[in-house]
């Protein structure tokens, strides 16, 4: 009896790992009771204090001794345990890393069939190692593949490549496939069939490159994905595959590099590729004068073009308002691209998509703040306009329709109050209750106490077209444009 051991509170308080190799290889394809049997077991190696008797496994999880051991030997043939023997029943865990790392050792008969038909697919091209014949049932064990579906694959590829195709090839395909959920020969039979129903768009791209052999199974799986995933047309992928092949030597893979990115981009036409294409420079162009107003510097302006400046043109943006948008960022020390990207949503809510719109809406702002400002000075408050004036003054105007008269009137009536903006909301709310719209109804209701007209309550909206902003003006209009809710 060991005279160091845990107490019980020590190892009820303790954890349990449980790899996450297990969790993703092995949980999904095991019975519930062989999972319950393997956590179970990996919990009584660490608590050597409890009865760790194949009897009171069996009293513990329900389960009888023979389900116990059935499950134990599921798990030797998985490669994560080792059963010393069986009565009495003691059984070793073995490390996950060392079960992927090693060799397992497969039953003689439960792959002799799979042995045979592999190596008859090879017919006389070569023969089958010991080593490939491993690689293979590792594959399948792991990834729970079907032995026929991976047969099937083996002699797609055999067929397709018409040369002694090698087991890496092979696998590749397999598990590119395992891992989109191809595992039954029914969804293989289904795949190869979707290539077969391809071959003549297949072939028509071979011709139009100048290829004469068959397409291997990589091929056709990368322009079945053209067609059905990316949703491109035959002309366009042609059209693509024909103006690659001009400018470089032509090759699927890096044609599909190309025909991923138009579609991360939402070019799907001839004439918006094309397009792209031709803009490419200017749109580099751009992006270069869009980093050096943000302070950045990208060696790879591609990377830029392709998630930024592109996604801002096919919005509407005019090339002079996305520069001007980027010397606002940096002035308001928004310096990243994203932080712009920001602000173009800002801007594109508001509909400002050019430099007419812009100035425009600037010519607003600096209206409205020029008014307010001239309250909060009428008040004596010593500050600039903020976010919360701007609030007040479009609930004012725009939603409770006041005049500029109203509301300096209400301004000289909030005058010497603690807190006159308050005050000249809440009497501008009284007038919105009552129906009050001029200067004479309000009059008639409300006592004056006194009235400081001020000499620029009728000043006329200035024209700020064509103006140069100061750093202060520049300041409250980007406030009020990141002010808007994206």
């Amino acid at each position: 009896m060991s005279f160091c051991k845990y107490s019980t509170e020590f190892i009820a308080n303790s954890k349990t790992e449980l790899d996450n190799i297990f969790i993703n290889d092995y949980l999904p394809f095991a019975q519930p009771s062989q999972v319950v049997v393997y956590i179970y077991g990996l919990y009584l190696c660490s608590s050597n204090s409890f009865d760790n008797s194949l009897e009171n496994f069996s009293r513990i999880l329900n389960l009888s001794e023979d389900e116990i051991i059935s499950a134990f030997e599921y798990w030797e043939e998985q490669g994560l345990v080792r059963l010393l023997r069986i009565n009495p029943l003691e059984v070793t865990y073995i490390p996950l890393k060392n079960v992927i790392s090693a060799n397992k050792l497969y039953k003689t008969d439960k792959y002799e069939v799979f042995n045979q038909q592999a190596q008859e697919i090879f017919q006389n091209k070569r023969a089958i190692s010991k080593h490939e014949y491993q690689e293979y049932y590792d594959f399948l064990e792991r990834f729970h593949v079907e032995q026929e579906a991976l047969l099937m694959i083996m002699k797609y590829c055999v067929e397709t490549k018409k040369s002694a195709v090698g087991y890496n090839y092979i696998l590749t395909v397999a598990k590119n496939w395992a891992n989109e959920g191809i595992t039954s020969t029914l969804q293989v039979e289904e795949r190869l069939n979707k290539f077969e129903e391809k071959s003549p768009e297949l072939t028509e791209i071979f011709n139009a490159v100048g290829i004469k052999r068959s397409p291997y199974v990589e091929e056709r799986a990368i322009v079945n994905k053209w067609l059905n995933d990316y949703g491109f047309s035959l002309e366009v992928i042609l059209h693509i595959c024909k103006t690659y092949k001009k400018k470089n030597r032509f090759s699927i893979e890096k044609t599909d590099l190309l025909i991923k990115k138009y579609y991360e981009m939402k070019l799907f036409s001839i004439q918006e590729i094309d397009n792209f294409e031709k803009d490419k420079q200017e749109l580099f162009q751009l992006a270069k004068e869009i980093n050096k107003e943000l302070g950045l510097f990208y060696e790879n302006l591609e990377v830029v073009v392709e998630n930024y400046i592109l996604k801002w043109i096919n919005l509407g943006f005019d090339r002079n308002l996305l520069l001007e948008i980027a010397k606002f960022c940096f002035k308001s020390s928004v310096r990243t691209l994203e932080g712009m990207d920001k602000s173009i949503s800002r801007f594109y809510k508001l509909g400002l998509l050019n430099m007419s719109s812009f100035n425009e809406y600037m010519n607003d702002v600096l209206a409205a703040d020029e008014k307010l400002q001239e309250i909060l000075d009428e008040f004596d408050l010593k500050r600039i306009v903020n976010y919360k004036d701007r609030e007040n003054y479009k609930i004012w105007t725009e939603n409770w329709k006041m005049s500029d008269e109203l509301i300096s009137y209400a301004t000289s009536l909030s005058k010497g109050k603690d807190n006159p903006i308050k005050y000249l909301s809440r009497i501008l709310a009284d007038w919105h209750d009552k129906g009050i719209k001029t200067v004479i109804e309000a009059k008639s209701t409300t006592p004056i106490s006194s009235i400081n007209k001020s000499e620029n309550s009728n000043k006329q909206k200035q024209n700020f077209e064509g103006r140069s902003y100061s750093n202060n003006q520049l300041t409250a209009l980007f406030q009020a444009i990141n002010e808007v809710e994206i």
